[in-house]
């Protein structure tokens, strides 16, 4: 559970890092140059540089907890990323929260507590050669839900693209645990380890596509939604996930408790520059 807090940690504060050195970056150019001009001045400062290696961080520190608790704890931990986001980005952003968002980073601590309390230790199964092939058709159908996204209306596209970067994470969540050699020829020849990459891979572009091109909070509460309820249940009904003796109805609790807060932060799946520009007055446009 330390890891995967961890792991929560640094995905949140890498958020806001990557927030200030974009902004840093967007004010040096003077808004010109386009998306490639903008990384490039990003990668030239150290917040950005700083959130990238929290992101490496944060993605080794969730493989040891996907190898050492069950699926739904970890998707649980990784959705409160959106509360460190949302605390850090009142201190370095200086966003600032209502009374209810604070409410929800108390829940989401208090829904963690609850699976902690509850968790047992992950399930011993390995997982047929059929889930396997499932998890890559699964990674493969998140690709193909991408194409088919961008032809929606904006606030459909954003849910359904959110929706399909969550389940991409959610690929990556359960063949971390598929994954169970890595030498060479065994890793070759596992469906797991080619889902693993196409998950990932597919989440990153469609949660970029949906958060470019639509609602930032339908985006991510899709992609909250994605990442934590499928991999649960696949981690309890296929891979043996259990909780401690009579303690299922507290994980259960938790679980929807601490996603319930998640989702009131959705607004911070991205950077939180809207609340700087709903925060400027007239004047402020005139100047």
């Amino acid at each position: 559970m330390v890891c995967a807090l961890g792991a929560a940690v640094c995905f949140g504060t890498a958020t806001v890092l990557q927030a200030v050195a974009a902004r840093a970056a967007a004010d040096a150019g003077g808004g010109s140059g386009g998306d490639a001009a903008l990384l490039l001045r990003a990668l030239r400062q150290w917040r950005y540089l700083a959130g990238l290696a929290l992101d490496g961080l944060g993605f080794l520190l969730q493989i040891v907890a996907l190898r050492s608790l069950p699926i739904y704890a970890v998707g649980a931990a990784l959705a409160s990323s959106l509360a460190v986001t949302a605390v850090a980005a009142a201190r370095l952003l200086r966003v600032r929260l209502s009374g209810t968002e604070w409410a929800a980073v108390g829940v989401v601590c208090a829904g963690l507590a609850m699976l902690g309390l509850a968790s047992g230790a992950e399930g011993h199964e390995d997982g047929s050669a059929a889930l396997r092939w499932v998890m890559l058709g699964a990674a493969l159908a998140v690709l193909a839900l991408g194409a088919v996204a961008g032809r929606l209306p904006e606030r459909g596209r954003a849910l359904l693209l959110g929706l399909g970067a969550g389940c991409g994470f959610g690929v990556v969540e359960v063949t971390v645990r598929l994954v169970d050699s890595v030498s060479p020829a065994r890793l070759f020849a596992n469906p797991a380890a080619y889902a693993l990459v196409l998950g990932g891979g597919a989440a990153f572009l469609l949660l970029t596509s949906a958060l470019q091109r639509g609602s930032v909070t339908t985006a991510t509460a899709g992609m909250v939604l994605g990442e934590t309820l499928g991999p649960a249940a696949v981690g309890v009904v296929w891979l043996g996930d259990r909780t401690r003796d009579g303690l299922a109805w507290l994980a259960v609790l938790g679980f929807a408790v601490a996603i319930a807060g998640a989702l009131a932060l959705a607004r911070f799946g991205e950077a939180p520059a809207e609340e700087t520009a709903a925060a400027r007055t007239p004047a402020d446009d005139a100047r």
